[in-house]
Parts: C-alpha cells; sequence; structure tokens
C-alpha cells in the first residue's frame, strides 16, 4: 500500500492537537478497505489509539462520509482507559493508551478466542512549538496492522 500524505488543518484553539490525528486515521482506514477489497464484516474491530471521545466521533463522521461505517467496530484505547466524557479531553498519550490496552485488554480477549481479527490503527504527529506557534499544520501519520489469531 503506498503511503500517502493527507493534510488537514484544525485550529489546536478550538478542537486540540489530538483531533489532528482523526484525518489521517480516517484515511489509513479507509484505504486499507479499499486496497484490500475486504469488508467490515471481517473485523471484530477496529481499534484506534487516543483520540478522545471527540475524536472518535469526528473519525466515525469521516468515515461514514465515504461510504463506511465504522461506528459498531471502532474502539479507541483512550476510551477504554478513560472516562469517555468529552470535556475532560481524555488521554495523554496515544503511544502509551495503545500499548497497555493492546497488550492486555485485547491480548487477553485475542487468547480467550473472544476477538479473532482487529485492524489496529496507531496514529502519531510531528509535532513543533515552532510550526504550532505560527499556525502552521502539524503533519499527522496513521499506519495500520490486521492482527489475527
Amino acid at each position: 500500500m503506498p503511503v500517502r500524505t493527507v493534510r488537514k488543518k484544525f485550529s489546536e484553539k478550538f478542537y486540540g492537537v489530538i483531533l489532528t490525528f482523526t484525518p489521517a486515521a480516517a484515511d489509513t482506514i479507509l484505504a486499507h478497505f479499499r486496497g484490500t477489497k475486504e469488508n467490515l464484516e471481517q473485523y471484530d474491530l477496529i481499534v484506534t489509539g487516543d483520540l478522545g471521545a471527540l475524536g472518535s466521533r469526528i473519525l466515525k463522521d469521516l468515515t461514514w462520509e465515504k461510504g463506511l461505517d465504522i461506528s459498531e467496530r471502532h474502539v479507541d484505547c483512550g476510551e477504554i482507559i478513560y472516562n469517555v466524557i468529552e470535556d475532560e479531553y481524555q488521554g495523554g498519550s496515544g503511544a502509551g493508551c495503545s500499548a497497555v490496552v493492546l497488550n492486555s485488554y485485547l491480548h487477553s480477549k485475542m487468547l480467550s478466542g473472544a476477538l479473532r481479527r482487529i485492524l489496529f490503527v496507531a496514529t502519531g504527529a510531528l509535532l513543533s512549538t515552532v510550526s504550532s506557534g505560527q499556525g502552521e499544520s502539524i503533519p499527522c501519520i496513521a499506519h495500520a496492522v490486521v492482527l489475527e489469531r
């Protein structure tokens, strides 16, 4: 699957840094299903790192607008760890949330047979105080790994 750049600009003042990852996650999920020709029913879960409650809702909206309704299968690691209350803005580290949830909760569910196939989508950003201070966009990336039992 070729690497593509998605450029979206979200206002940090409005949304916060975490939401900049959301378009990258949506694009990666959509590219996965387009590229593999698989359908959503082949996956037990689509998991993201720490988009937060608002970011998760926006992710579901972005994929739905492109014809893929992930709302029944999507979970966010940050939402599993933290209370799902939007005005708390959740989170800390998407990498930390992903590692904790994957290596404990999801791993045990896969070992028990409760989950057989997961699309695990991790996100990241090249954060810079200089570019953020200048109002520049934050380059973000998302990569997907299929986990099977």
